[in-house]
């Protein structure tokens, strides 16, 4: 008798430690699989942050893990059948995962609304639902040509901030399948697939307004190159060449060269303070209103004076107590008898200040800006130059000659500021180079500036093309900047005179 009852004693341990070893075996398949899934939530997550992957990466990436996800819930809590309901806002599916090939469903359930059954109910209550026995439940629908017969479901939102971002279900043949832990399993697990859902979507539209603004931006950039010269006007003696790269889709840097009553050339290089789109419409403006200031016009109640008029001004300001002592005594000061054509780099660059400073101060937008008068006949050139980098006249030999440094402050910061007229002449075979400061600034991978001693370094020994030397000086800047990105606009024009030794 005792034996027998030691016999069942041992048979029911057996039994017992038979169904710990299911258990534990349960949970660790479940352990395992749901590291599996908080592996795959971290990928998917990475991959829709924002600068990690491409729209087309994140959408090949998500199905699949969607799906993994799926059939690891399966395997978690024991489930023999699962579904995942992808909506928008609006309660329509957009998409439907499924653990078994029922090719057909997904078909017939895009773009339905979730308001019939335990997926409706689910949508307009927000809730989780375990729903121990089918029979005993309403909310549950069976599908008609569904040979497969579900006793007992959970039904879990995919929830963030009232948010749902879809529906995950949970199917078993036998009733009192899944218990209030596979419950709260699954809820923790819906969660962390809300987060990796709300993150895609957001990227999603990150995305869509980037192209958006790309767009746009690409648009300006257009429009900002129409500002620029298309073809680069050549006159008999001369070579002019120019090089532009901006650094974003729009910049702030220009040049422009044009032709003058009398057969004169019209030179500017500037370079408009910040980047982007800001700086472009800037640019725009500026080069616009010297263009209208080298002419005759009204604007915005500012008359341009007739040149009789202007040259009346020129004579008063050369011998008059405008200019100093010294200016008088500098050989490249203006002397009387210039040609009155001569005196529109001064009349352009005082008007465009005043109008900038006048009408658009409140705004802190200024420039940089080189204008000079040429004479293709005689290579006299008359200049002002508002606060932009000191442009230089090179020999053949690629040595600097002179510099032709400021005459006056930045454009579009105070009204009615003096700003004083230049002139120098160009030689046979010497050449005039501006620039603006993304060259000398150019910066490398050890943050160092290209500078202007580097600028210097790289002029050829014997300059022979206009080209030729901006082309020189870009190979050393890439040479220094090397695969870093371009940080400002890089912005140059040559001035060649034919002839010389």
């Amino acid at each position: 008798m005792a034996k027998g009852l030691w016999e069942q004693i041992l048979l029911e341990e057996i039994i017992r430690l038979q169904q710990q070893v299911t258990e534990l075996t349960i949970a660790q398949t479940a352990l395992e699989a749901q590291s599996q899934l908080l592996a795959g939530f971290v990928e998917i997550a990475r991959w829709s942050t924002p600068g990690q992957g491409s729209p087309l990466a994140q959408t090949e990436i998500l199905k699949p893990f969607l799906s993994e996800a799926l059939n690891l819930s399966t395997t978690m809590t024991g489930a023999e059948r699962g579904s995942l309901l992808l909506v928008d806002q609006s309660g329509h599916i957009e998409d439907a995962i499924f653990t078994q090939d029922l090719t057909s469903k997904p078909q017939k359930l895009f773009r339905q609304t979730l308001d019939r059954g335990l997926a409706g109910w689910i949508y307009t209550h927000r809730h989780s639902v375990l729903i121990p026995d089918t029979e005993q439940d309403e909310r549950w629908l069976k599908w008609p040509d569904n040979q497969y017969i579900a006793r007992s479901v959970l039904g879990i939102p995919i929830l963030k901030e009232n948010i749902l971002y879809g529906v995950l279900t949970l199917l078993h043949s036998q009733p009192h399948h899944f218990s209030p832990a596979a419950l709260d399993v699954m809820q923790a697990t819906a969660n962390q697939m809300s987060l990796v859902l709300e993150n895609v979507q957001i990227y999603g539209r990150l995305q869509r307004y980037s192209q958006s603004l790309d767009a746009e931006l690409e648009k300006g950039r257009q429009i900002q190159i129409n500002f620029l010269p298309e073809v680069i006007p050549q006159w008999p003696g001369w070579e002019i060449a120019t090089h532009f790269q901006p650094a974003y889709q729009v910049a702030g840097d220009f040049y422009d060269v044009f032709a003058l009553p009398q057969g004169h050339i019209g030179l500017v290089i500037a370079d408009v303070c910040d980047k982007g789109v800001g700086a472009a419409l800037f640019m725009g403006l500026f080069r616009s209103l010297m263009r209208i200031f080298s002419g005759q016009t009204v604007l915005a109640g500012l008359s341009v004076q007739s040149l009789e008029e202007h040259e009346l001004l020129i004579e008063q300001y050369v011998t008059g107590a405008i200019a100093s002592d010294t200016e008088r005594r500098n050989q490249n000061y203006p002397v009387m008898g210039l040609d009155p054509e001569h005196t529109l780099a001064l009349r352009a660059i005082r008007l465009t200040n005043d109008y900038i400073a006048l009408n658009h101060g409140d705004l802190g937008m200024f420039a940089t800006l080189f204008f000079g008068v040429l004479n293709p006949d005689t290579g006299e050139l008359t200049y002002v130059n508002g606060g932009h980098e000191p442009l230089m006249v090179l020999t053949p030999q690629g040595e600097v000659r002179e510099e032709l440094k400021a005459s006056g402050p930045a454009l579009g910061i105070v009204p009615k500021i003096p700003f004083r007229m230049r002139r120098t002449v160009l030689a046979a075979g010497e050449v005039l180079l501006g620039y603006t400061d993304g060259v000398t600034e150019a910066r490398a991978a050890d943050e160092s500036f290209f500078t202007k001693a580097r600028l210097l370094t790289s002029l050829p020994p014997r300059i022979t093309s206009a080209a030729s030397l901006l082309e020189e000086i870009m190979i050393a800047v890439r040479r220094h900047v090397g695969d870093v990105q371009q940080f400002d606009d890089v912005t140059m024009f040559a001035v060649r005179r034919e002839g010389g030794p």
